[in-house]
């Protein structure tokens, strides 16, 4: 500070754009910055909102916990020897590891983004989830939109006729 005869052995940073950068002040006048410095200053209301959702999780990218992961199922492990299944293991799904998919069904899960085995549960969640992205109402009309629509409706109707396919035999 000018006037100021005091060693400047207290860093301040410059502004909330130059956080690395520092004025250094004795320990009287770095209070007296400290007191008077907002970081949000000039900053909205959702502007704050944001960067407070960001600090929450250190700046670094967020997700719903268990939400990381969820399409890396038991056949990203493989088990082509057939090891694992020998010995009674179990997947996280319950299934056998590197079950084969029924050939009618590989493409109707690739349209929604499904891997195998899968629940009813799963395929309506994930066409609920599409349908919505997707409806052109959503879209502003979009034709490609309404054709990508059409082809998860497809694919959701041959998943539901082939899940529930065992539920009719058994009962």
């Amino acid at each position: 500070m000018p006037g100021c005869g005091a060693p400047g052995e207290y860093r301040a940073p410059k502004s909330r754009f130059q956080l690395a950068e520092y004025w250094w002040f004795c320990l009287d006048h770095v209070r007296g910055y400290n007191a008077a410095w907002d970081f949000y200053k000039g900053m909205s209301p959702g502007e704050i909102e944001a960067q407070l959702r960001a600090d929450t999780a250190w700046q670094r990218p967020s997700w719903p916990l268990g939400h990381v992961g969820a399409r890396l199922d038991d056949a990203v492990a493989g088990d082509p020897l057939h090891i694992l299944n020998a010995a009674g293991f179990q997947g996280r799904r319950g299934g056998r590891v590197g079950a084969e998919v029924p050939a009618e069904m590989r493409e109707p899960l690739a349209t929604l983004g499904l891997g195998w085995p899968v629940t009813m549960d799963e395929v309506k969640t994930r066409y609920k989830e599409l349908a919505k992205r997707h409806h052109p109402d959503a879209n502003n009309g979009d034709r490609a939109a309404e054709e990508r629509l059409k082809t998860i409706n497809l694919a959701y109707a041959a998943l539901r006729t082939r899940l529930a396919e065992p539920r009719a035999a058994a009962g």
